[in-house]
């Protein structure tokens, strides 16, 4: 038999091809670009409220005036005004420009002199009924007795405080300063008898820690 003839073994070795290179086209990068948002103004726009306004209709009706005819009339004229003293229980309004103040202890009199018979009127009563001993008659109407002229004036008073012996001390001070006042030569006369000579005397207090105002306990040795 015929052998074939072994063909020649190729090389092993195999040319290696070139790699092909694969090149990445990359995109050019893009600036940044920085949004700017512009600042937007919001105006509201309120309505205004109106207020629902009452209207009133208010209608006058005219009333027809009274017409009123006055007569003039000539007025009187006016009394002059007197002075006003205190019209209380027992007082009555005096007037008189003639006037006293007398004081004796811790009574008060006001005594008011006018032209008249020699009446006495004392918080609205008589003399003899104010006054119930002689002796007070005697000592309110002393500078009226020493004087002569006891039924000359009309005598009003108005006195308070005190009992019935200081009241008519403070009535006989101010009846001779009342008489003063009328006619000034009469002062020599009430000075004489010590008319026109406030008495001071006032009764002293007690004194604490003894029966009276100079009396003394009675002192016990033992």
């Amino acid at each position: 038999m015929i052998k074939a003839k072994a063909s020649p073994k190729k090389s092993a070795t195999k040319k290696a091809s070139p790699k092909k290179v694969e090149v990445k086209k990359t995109a050019p990068k893009k600036a940044a670009v920085k949004k700017t948002v512009e600042p937007t103004t919001i105006v509201k726009t309120v309505a205004p409220k109106v207020a629902s306004e009452k209207v009133v209709v208010t209608t006058k009706v005219e009333t027809p005036k009274k017409v009123t005819v006055t007569s003039k009339v000539t007025a009187a004229p006016k009394a002059t005004t007197t002075p006003k003293a205190a019209a209380t229980k027992g007082r009555k309004i005096v007037t008189s420009n003639i006037n006293g103040v007398g004081r004796r202890k811790s009574s008060v009199a006001r005594v008011w002199l006018s032209k008249g018979n020699g009446d006495v009127v004392i918080n609205g009563r008589t003399i003899e009924s104010y006054f119930t001993t002689e002796a007070t008659r005697l000592d309110a109407v002393k500078a009226l007795v020493v004087c002569g002229l006891k039924d000359s004036y009309k005598i009003k008073v108005n006195v308070k405080g005190g009992g019935p012996c200081s009241q008519a001390g403070a009535v006989k001070l101010g009846v001779a300063r009342a008489l003063l006042k009328d006619n000034e030569s009469l002062r020599e006369i009430l000075r004489k008898d010590g008319l026109l000579t406030v008495d001071a005397r006032v009764k002293e207090r007690k004194k604490p820690g003894q029966p009276g105002a100079r009396r003394k306990f009675q002192f016990v040795k033992r």
